[in-house]
């Protein structure tokens, strides 16, 4: 698609009229222009929502102004999808692929609302989505938009990104009821309706259940977008913008993996093996477990990153780095003596074996994770960064009752009781990092090189850091170097 204007949906009011065909791309403009990119600027349609939030408007006033035909927005292009062939997958560049243009803002359904993006963060997700890995995400899209007239929107010739964010609720869908114009919410990114029988005992099996700007289009990283009710969550009082968006599908994910009735079911006194255990998955999977009773042993690769895990109360810590932990002797054979070694060290540190082993980065480690896991112990696993082709050593798993189980984000019931735990001030965001919109291809490059900690915030329509905060008595009770410990070590103060 190129450059040129093309017909925007009328008449936004709020009613849903499924007008979701005459959506488009209005222009992009380069994020590919270099990472010193001014504050963000927003649209002056937005502006006008951005203006009525920091006064405190009310939702009446909220609900007055009109929705823009068009809003900023980062995205991938359809045209482009070839673009990385032949390239090996750790020289991909984000910064070529990510744009940051006006996209034409599309009708709500009557199950859905719009929310002005005060920030949003970064996940592997839109890493993957930029190098269009494992393979493009259009084909998401193209299958949603046969699903129904309000699918059919989703199929465009751009795909928004982001899967993360804390926002302002400006107008609903004649069918939402429990939120209205002016709520401050944040979202999780499971994309589901109860349409589908077996999303009602749990809406993570629903047979169109998806991953809101990943497998939908209009995500996050914008200054508006479009999400189902059901996603919507109270964004906790005591977090700034940028610190209540980084969050929910990290934290969610492993609230799953450990608490839930789904996966592990982690018990007090449960030893805990965490791999990356200050990374995004990870440090919230450290917290859960120190908060439930249980002993983790965080699994990092630095000095730094040991003395952070340190810091957040983990005492149990590997540096697999300078144990020089070398688990495949080549690309096609593990060495059992490896996982032998670091079974050693979780018993020299903890006294006895993991009951759980939480484990993502999969090929370069499920060996390992199958290995060292107690007998009748679990291995949960809910992705594959390293590689999903994953190898062990089956007598490990059945002569030693074993379990693989998989877990996959969190339906909305482990999603609010999550952000509540947030809200409450017992579990803190890992945010070290804040970027503004113009520059989410150099957070997304950070990400896909692992050089960033925890997780990268991404301001939107908020114009700097530190804003949002409604009460600041809570911050206080909670702590604020708690609240900020990410930070603070990205800064070389701990």
């Amino acid at each position: 698609m190129g450059s040129a204007a093309c017909v925007v949906a009328r008449g936004r009011s709020g009613r849903d009229t499924p007008a979701g065909r005459a959506v488009g791309l209005i222009r992009r403009s380069g994020a590919e222009a270099g990472p010193q990119v001014a504050a963000p600027v927003a649209s002056s349609a937005v502006q006008e929502f951005l203006d009525a939030i920091q006064s405190d408007a009310s939702g009446d006033d909220l609900a007055a102004i009109p929705i823009p035909e068009s809003y900023r927005a980062a995205h991938v292009l359809r045209s482009e999808q070839d673009m990385w062939e032949g390239v090996a997958s750790e020289d991909k560049d984000p910064r070529q692929s990510l744009h940051v243009g006006e996209i034409a803002t599309p009708e709500i359904a009557p199950d859905e609302v719009y929310v002005a993006m005060m920030a949003s963060a970064i996940n592997f997700n839109t890493v993957w989505t930029s190098i269009f890995e494992p393979l493009p995400t259009f084909g998401f899209l193209d299958r949603l938009g046969r699903e129904s007239v309000w699918g059919a929107r989703h199929a465009q010739d751009y795909h928004v990104v982001g899967s993360d964010g804390s926002r302002v609720v400006v107008r609903v869908g004649s069918a939402v009821r429990n939120w209205k114009p002016g709520d401050r919410v944040t979202i999780h990114c499971n994309h589901v309706d109860d349409q589908d029988p077996s999303a009602h005992n749990d809406s993570m099996l629903a047979a169109n259940q998806r991953i809101w700007g990943f497998e939908t289009n209009f995500g996050g990283l914008a200054d508006l977008a479009v999400v189902k009710a059901n996603q919507l969550m109270p964004k906790p009082s005591h977090l700034t913008w940028e610190e209540a968006a980084v969050n929910a599908l990290c934290s969610s994910t492993s609230y799953r993996m450990l608490v839930g009735n789904h996966a592990a079911r982690m018990k007090q006194g449960d030893v805990v093996f965490i791999w990356g255990a200050t990374g995004g998955i990870g440090a919230y999977a450290t917290q859960l477990v120190l908060n439930g009773g249980g002993i983790p042993v965080g699994v990092v690769s630095s000095e730094s990153r040991v003395q952070l895990l340190q810091a957040m109360g983990c005492e149990a810590v590997i540096d697999r780095r300078a144990e020089g932990y070398q688990f495949w002797s080549d690309e096609h054979t593990q060495d059992e003596s490896e996982w032998r070694r670091l079974g050693k060290k979780v018993r020299e540190l903890v006294g006895e074996d993991p009951d759980i082993v939480f484990e993502h980065p999969g090929r370069s480690t499920m060996g390992a994770s199958v290995f060292i896991a107690k007998k009748g112990g679990t291995i949960v696993t809910c992705a594959a960064t390293s590689g999903y082709m994953i190898e062990y050593d089956n007598r490990h798993l059945w002569m030693k009752l074993k379990s693989i189980v998989s877990s996959h984000f969190a339906n909305y019931q482990e999603s609010w009781e999550m952000n509540r735990l947030i809200d409450r001030g017992v579990i803190q965001p890992v945010m070290s990092e804040v970027f503004t919109l113009e520059q989410t291809g150099d957070a997304a490059l950070k990400t896909h090189r692992n050089q960033g900690e925890g997780k990268l915030g991404v301001l939107c329509l908020a114009p700097e850091a530190g804003l949002g905060i409604t009460d600041p008595e809570k911050r206080e009770r909670v702590g604020v170097d708690r609240i900020t410990l990410y930070e603070r070590h990205a800064r070389g103060e701990l």
